[in-house]
């Protein structure tokens, strides 16, 4: 075996990662309002007791010595659920819009910072501009097949925590401000990410490029259909509440998580015994 296959710490991008993703991301939307607004922690409690979860999460997949489907995706929801209490922290306040219920407040410590939608957007656009900029700088690839190092790692992860927490951003923008409700935001979302996969067939348009690009666009996915499920119905939504719908997708989550954990041994399997054989095939020539 390579170096690279040993050391693989992140998974083949194929139809199924995406699926997962959505999955993982909507899952973030709901779990997160369920910590914040259900049991009413509040966006500052939450969003502090979410990023430990994330740093545990990161350490114990940085400490992995090679791809772990559990592992990985357990980050990437623990990324999804931070980014979506950060995202309200930084652009609700405690006003009536935000509040459910008749309640006056939304936990403890500061109800938010009120910066809006568009401001929180383009802060978290110059941050994670910045992470590419440094990330381009190092001279260490974006594919992240090819991803093999502890810092190329860590900027990965840098750059998923805030892409999820702008993803977040995004998707309420969509479902809140625009107009266009939970099902209209999720439609133009599904939309522009049709249309990346025809651009995969030009040649002149980088796939990495794309590929980021898609993976920002799948959190306000993720984000809208979480509100779709767990929003009253006077407001568009289903009204299966955060509680619920959690449950559902977390199993959901984790079917594919196993059955991505069943694929990798399997593989893992098939690359020993190509191993083994292509070993033994030079001694039986020499004997002959």
């Amino acid at each position: 075996m390579t170096t690279k296959s040993v050391m693989k710490k992140l998974p083949e991008v194929t139809l199924a990662f995406w699926i997962m993703k959505i999955a993982a991301t909507t899952l973030g939307e709901t779990a997160g309002d369920l910590f914040a607004q259900t049991l009413r922690l509040g966006y500052f409690l939450t969003t502090i007791a979410l990023f430990g979860v994330f740093v545990v999460t990161l350490v114990i997949q940085l400490r992995s010595r090679r791809y772990n489907p559990f592992f990985y995706w357990t980050v990437i929801l623990s990324t999804s659920m931070a980014g979506t209490t950060t995202s309200d922290f930084m652009n609700r306040d405690a006003s009536a819009a935000y509040l459910s219920n008749g309640a006056t407040s939304l936990g403890w410590g500061p109800q938010g910072l009120g910066l809006g939608y568009p401001e929180g957007a383009a802060i978290l656009v110059s941050l994670l501009l910045l992470i590419f900029l440094g990330w381009k700088l190092s001279g260490m690839t974006f594919r992240i097949t090819e991803i093999v190092t502890f810092r190329g790692e860590a900027l990965f992860w840098s750059a998923i925590l805030v892409s999820n927490t702008l993803g977040t951003s995004m998707g309420d923008f969509l479902s809140d401000s625009s107009g266009l409700g939970y099902l209209g935001g999720a439609a133009l979302v599904t939309g522009v990410l049709l249309v990346l996969v025809a651009l995969m067939k030009v040649p002149a348009v980088p796939n990495v490029l794309l590929f980021w690009i898609a993976f920002v666009l799948t959190r306000p996915l993720g984000a809208t259909a979480g509100d779709f499920l767990t929003k009253p119905t006077a407001k568009g939504g289903l009204d299966l509440g955060t509680i619920g719908s959690s449950a559902v997708l977390l199993t959901v989550l984790f079917g594919l998580m196993a059955y991505a954990h069943l694929r990798e041994r399997r593989s893992m399997t098939a690359q020993f015994t190509g191993a083994e054989a292509t070993a033994v095939q030079p001694q039986r020539a020499g004997h002959r």
